[in-house]
């Protein structure tokens, strides 16, 4: 039978598609690129905010309408199916299996049970140490990798529900992540993106210390790796060890993704964010004076509930005065079951909104002033689509996160370049994001 992925949300979520897909190939299945050739769709839905839970719903009645011209089995999984398992299942007759993120490893035999005309669904607890699934990796896709080193959650800020459908927080065993690493390195990996909810967390549960420094400099060993990236990485985590790690090592990108979401600590308080607004002062800090060409990136929430105009001003001239080089700005998303769901006042929706569009506004001119900066520079890019029509190609710099962050338009005349080459390019324009280059 041939099965189809549908996959939403988050990188955790891809890496998540992939291992369940080699465990179905294992299995017999024969894995398909478009649903109209598939006898089985997987939906892997990402429930963290609003918005997210509703373009999962959409892709769900989207791909069931396929029932209407030829029997497909239809399956949810993923973080909406941990979350409202029963839900789901009850109110969407349309899908013939609802499954948790715990569940994949049992998805060939529940897909074969749905084939012979069963209604099944299951949301098994989390368990308390990692699981692993040997020989199964994610995948390389243009030359760069996602590599799980944790799951679940231990920080309980008062606005996410990802504990409650993640679990608590279990890193992964090192000599793991390293087989891994080496085989996305033969496999043709040349940039791996460490991800977990929290990275900086790294093996505090299994060695008693936080060991992301250590597992640094063992995977800078990794042979065909080039560069490694950090993802998710909270301030009151950013030891100077770590910040010497990031220094010294040759493979760790000049980058950062620390996400403050407030500066008021009235609100990093009622968010429960750990140490609070020095802290977050004090990592920057730290991290600019010993990384100088550091690449900071983050992510804030305006209309937390609570939010006045001063605190939301004191955001703003935050944002303003530490000019992070990537910005994300979310509208608080009230959640069912969490303790900011019952904080009062709610902030009202349009307040929320416009909040987050002056805070975007602002950070686009931010960025535009240091994309020009970076004119005559000469950057490291990573190769990722191209040529084009006009012989251009598309990338990112060491600075720049796959599918999220900034890219450089450039061209390279007399080369021919493939997906996950890095090369050197010259800089010679800037936008309010993207910049424009020359290969040298």
């Amino acid at each position: 039978m041939k099965v189809y992925f549908r996959t939403l949300g988050c990188p955790k979520n891809e890496v998540d598609s992939d291992i369940a897909r080699q465990l179905l190939q294992k299995e017999g299945w024969e894995i398909v690129e478009s649903p109209g050739q598939a006898d089985a769709v997987v939906v892997n839905t990402c429930a963290f905010i609003q918005d997210a839970k509703e373009e999962s719903i959409e892709a769900i009645f989207s791909l069931s309408r396929m029932k209407e011209e030829r029997p497909v089995l239809l399956a949810v999984s993923g973080c909406l199916g941990q979350r409202y398992n029963r839900e789901l299942f009850e109110e969407i007759p349309e899908a013939d299996l609802v499954i948790g993120v715990n569940d994949y490893q049992d998805l060939g035999k529940l897909l074969d049970q749905a084939a012979r005309g069963e209604r099944l669904r299951r949301s098994s607890p989390c368990p308390r140490q990692f699981e692993e699934c040997p020989g199964m990796y994610a995948r390389v896709e243009g030359g760069s990798a996602y590599l799980k080193i944790a799951e679940g959650c231990n920080n309980r800020c008062t606005y996410c529900v990802i504990p409650q459908i993640r679990g608590g927080y279990r890193s992964r065993r090192m000599e793991a992540i390293l087989d891994e690493a080496v085989a996305l390195g033969q496999r043709g990996a040349k940039e791996l993106v460490l991800i977990a909810q929290d990275v900086t967390g790294y093996g505090k549960d299994l060695y008693g210390s936080l060991m992301l420094p250590a597992l640094l400099k063992r995977l800078e060993k990794v042979e065909g790796v080039e560069w490694i990236r950090l993802m998710y990485c909270y301030p009151d985590k950013i030891t100077d060890q770590l910040i010497e790690e990031i220094r010294r090592n040759s493979k760790v990108c000049p980058y950062v993704d620390m996400p403050v979401q407030h500066a008021s600590q009235t609100v990093l308080k009622a968010m429960n964010r750990a140490g609070g607004r020095e802290v977050i002062l004090s990592a920057i800090q730290r991290l600019r004076e010993r990384v100088p060409d550091i690449a900071l990136r983050t992510t804030v929430i305006t209309g937390f509930p609570g939010e006045d105009r001063e605190q939301f001003e004191i955001l703003r001239d935050f944002v303003e005065e530490i000019r992070f080089d990537r910005l994300g700005v979310f509208a608080y998303s009230k959640e069912e079951n969490t303790p900011a769901a019952q904080m009062k006042p709610q902030v009202r929706k349009d307040v929320k909104e416009r909040r987050r569009d002056i805070l975007m506004e602002l950070q686009q001119s931010i960025s535009l002033e240091k994309n020009r900066e970076k004119i005559g520079s000469i950057q490291q890019v990573f190769v990722e689509e191209g040529p084009d029509e006009e012989g251009a190609y598309y990338g990112r710099t060491r600075q720049d996160a796959r599918e999220i962050d900034n890219g450089v338009i450039f061209t390279a005349e007399g080369r021919s370049l493939s997906r996950g080459d890095i090369i050197k390019v010259r800089i010679v324009d800037a936008f309010d994001y993207d910049l424009a280059g020359e290969a040298i």
